[in-house]
């Protein structure tokens, strides 16, 4: 279960996270358990030997480590040539996973069985006694396993090492089981060699360094250097496989992102009147728009729900954010049950929503319930923005969004950069909500970079909207990952 849990995490700076790839996960390691099994009632069958039976535990075991271990260079040899085949990122990412995890699922699923029939053999009279006992342990097993994956070894010790652990865990109990089974020297002799060769192409594959700069119990974060028209110093954060944040280390203001461009030309056109100026943001990663109001707003006031604490400490170190600006107000909470706690007034003129899990927002933030819940604390010259990454010709995911948004939000609007190209048909959308209009069809950047905004006609959207079966957002029904299931099931991109 550790390594199922970490498996997630391991391939995200490959495949990002969804419900496919941890639905493309939990069926490989499931397979994996399961011929494991079959193999190892196989070889449990025939009158008691216990020496018999160890010395098998001992051999899948011993191979196991191995197995756990080569993961590491093995995803950095074989990803390059799955990713983005022309039968789609569903097709990949279950081809990844299976050639990583099948082999390791397989091998200790062998142990179950054979370790069953032992303690029957022992108690024979007690055998239904015996199973419930076993099956019992399993289970504890699993989820002691997971609690470890999940609260223990990713945080403490990243992927990688964990990887590693695993790797070295099997090797000792094997090792224990061969000494039972009176083959030690056999079998620690296959363990090391196979151990050594492992390790050593691990090493040349400079697979034992971790592929993130920093890694949370949520993302694989990683910064790289982004200086697209001048020697500018600017630096962009990547959470997991995907860009999320763009910042300017001298000159906070300027947004390379034309979603925040576009929002922050909004905020100046509907509310520069507005004092104090108050924002909610459904995310912080970079902090980009945050970093922004707080060097440009006098006297702003700006909250900031980041779940990740170590995204705001990477944010700090890496993407000059000041967390002790005086308008600042960061919260290491889920966005929507921070929103909860707040007193209805004083009101939030600006909500931004910026907050993903791979190319989808979470299902819980783009509900009918959140939306009553920002309405209710939102002015009424205020409005909220949206970007959205989704189809530009049938963007199905978008239309649910706006159809819900306009249960509670007299005014909703969808806009889209006008220069933004994408081969894969992939737009990122602006979606606007609030009680009053923008009043506009067409906007124009009045400062920094050169661009400009169309707003989508609200007859093409209901034109969309009446072609497909659109439907409301709700918590009991939010199928986020399926409205945008066409990039998943064109290719991997990121």
């Amino acid at each position: 279960m550790i390594l199922e849990i970490v498996a997630g995490r391991l391939i995200a700076p490959y495949v990002g996270m969804s419900l496919y790839t941890w639905t493309a996960i939990i069926a490989v390691v499931l397979a994996g358990l399961s011929v494991g099994h079959w193999i190892g009632g196989r070889l449990a069958a025939g009158p008691p030997d216990a020496a018999r039976s160890y010395r098998h535990i001992a051999w899948s075991l011993a191979l196991a480590a191995p197995a756990s271990l080569i993961i590491l260079p093995l995803i950095r040899v074989v990803s390059g040539n799955i990713l983005g085949s022309p039968f789609g990122a569903i097709f990949d990412v279950v081809v990844l996973t299976s050639i990583l995890f099948f082999l390791p699922s397989l091998l200790v699923g062998i142990v179950s069985p054979i370790a069953t029939k032992v303690a029957i053999d022992e108690d024979p009279d007690n055998a239904g006694h015996v199973l419930g006992r076993m099956f019992a342990a399993g289970a504890t097993g699993s989820i002691i396993g997971t609690l470890s994956a999940g609260y223990f070894f990713i945080s403490w010790l990243g992927t990688t090492k964990t990887v590693m652990t695993v790797a070295v865990l099997y090797a000792v109990i094997g090792f224990g089981f061969a000494l039972w089974a009176k083959r030690r020297a056999a079998i620690t002799s296959v363990m090391v060699l196979a151990l050594t060769a492992v390790s050593g192409w691990t090493y040349a594959k400079e697979a034992y360094v971790s592929p993130c700069e920093v890694e949370s119990d949520y993302f694989c974060i990683r910064f790289d250097d982004f200086s697209p028209t001048s020697a500018r110093p600017s630096r962009l954060m990547i959470l997991d496989h995907l860009v999320h944040s763009i910042n300017d280390r001298d000159n906070p203001g300027l947004l390379y992102s034309p979603y925040m461009h576009f929002v922050e030309e909004l905020r100046r056109k509907k509310l520069k009147n507005a004092d104090p100026f108050r924002a909610y943001f459904i995310g912080g990663g970079g902090f980009t728009l945050p970093r922004a109001w707080a060097h440009t707003i006098p006297d702003a006031e700006i909250t900031v729900a980041e779940i990740d604490p170590m995204v705001t400490a990477a944010a700090a170190e890496h993407m000059w954010l000041d967390t002790k600006h005086a308008a600042l107000d960061i919260h290491h909470e889920d966005a929507r049950v921070l929103l909860a706690t707040f007193p209805p007034e004083p009101r939030f003129h600006v909500m931004f929503g910026d907050a993903f899990h791979d190319i989808a927002v979470p299902a819980h933030l783009v509900t009918r319930e959140f939306h009553q819940l920002m309405a209710a604390r939102m002015t009424d010259d205020g409005f909220y923005a949206l970007n959205v990454i989704d189809d530009g010709v049938n963007p199905r995911f978008t239309l649910a969004l706006a159809q819900t948004l306009a249960l509670d939000f007299p005014a909703v609007e969808v806009w889209t950069p006008l220069e933004e190209v994408d081969p894969s048909g992939r737009i990122t959308f602006i979606v606007i909500a609030g009680r009053q209009p923008t009043g506009e069809t067409h906007m124009r950047a009045t400062f920094g970079i050169v661009r400009s905004w169309a707003r989508i006609n609200p007859a093409e959207l209901e034109r969309l909207a009446s072609t497909e079966d659109i439907p409301i957002l709700t918590d009991d029904f939010a199928p986020v990952e399926q409205l945008l299931s066409k990039f998943l099931l064109q290719g991997s991109e990121g």
